[in-house]
């Protein structure tokens, strides 16, 4: 399933700042959105580099691990609700977000993630 395996390599980015296995798995004209309520991330981001300064930025403000609860799947795309709790800038945090993977084949071409509540923390870190 493209979905659990996108997935998988996205919470392993996420949770341990390995992004290797994501990054196989994308296109060459790879982008993603994220709502992060910051300057420089309101935008469409592109590309492996940005990528990677998400996860750093990330691990940064929050020490976290993820559970997919449900997953659906077409042929060009893939869902996941998943749970997200750790500590966010030193406070628990908890929340359910979503996050929508475009495929190319077998390859990722973007991801579009949506949060389930504000993400006020990120504005004080």
């Amino acid at each position: 399933m493209k979905t659990r395996e996108a997935f998988d390599a996205f919470r392993c980015a996420l949770e341990t700042g390995y992004t290797g296995d994501f990054l196989d798995k994308v296109t060459d004209d790879f982008h993603f959105f994220v709502p992060l309520p910051l300057d420089g991330w309101k935008q469409k981001q592109e590309g492996r580099e940005r990528f990677e300064e998400l996860v750093r930025f990330e691990r940064s403000v929050f020490q976290m691990s993820l559970a997919s609860l449900i997953e659906l799947e077409n042929e060009n795309y893939g869902m996941v609700v998943f749970r997200s709790e750790g500590l966010l800038n030193g406070k628990p945090f908890r929340n359910e977000l979503s996050i929508v993977f475009e495929f190319e084949g077998d390859r990722i071409r973007s991801f579009r993630e949506y949060v389930g509540m504000p993400l006020k923390n990120y504005e004080n870190p």
